[in-house]
């Protein structure tokens, strides 16, 4: 499975299309580069998943339980919008217009790398997003990762 790394600005023409950054096609495995499914993120981005990754994603969703109404809900705004987008003989990809509105992506967005997935921002709400949120890393670093995280220079 695909694991990202790194962010990258594009910019996006009239007609809602990208460039998506070499970087991030050198990461793909071979054959991987030209088709993703995109939806709606959490806090007003995108995701842009490789086929393989959603579909992993996909398998684990579908095996919830449909006899809960939270699953049902989550399901139904997990998936809703999401779209197989290509990338055209250029290199470009069109973002369509909807998930453009959703995320409120105008001219300049950021393409942030999240492991199997690429976050998809308005370049604005992307770093006032994380001008909120830097200053208390450390804590939130400590809660999440804290005592369950390995150190990754440990021999265990």
């Amino acid at each position: 499975m695909t694991s990202f790394l790194g962010e990258y600005e594009v910019a996006i023409d009239a007609k809602g299309r990208f460039m998506l950054p070499s970087g991030f096609r050198k990461q793909l495995p071979e054959g991987e580069a030209e088709r993703f499914i995109v939806n709606r993120g959490f806090e007003n981005c995108l995701s842009m998943y490789p086929i393989n990754s959603w579909n992993a994603l996909s398998e684990k969703i579908n095996r919830l339980n449909d006899f809960n109404p939270k699953v049902r809900e989550f399901k139904r705004l997990f998936q809703n919008g999401a779209t197989i987008i290509d990338v055209d003989s250029a290199g470009r990809i069109l973002l369509p217009k909807s998930l453009q509105e959703h995320a409120g992506i105008k001219k300049d967005m950021i393409l942030s790398a999240q492991g199997n997935k690429v976050e998809l921002w308005d370049k604005d709400t992307y770093f006032n997003y994380i001008r909120q949120h830097s200053g208390n890393f450390s804590n939130l670093a400590a809660e999440v990762a804290g005592g369950d995280f390995l150190n990754p220079f440990e021999n265990t």
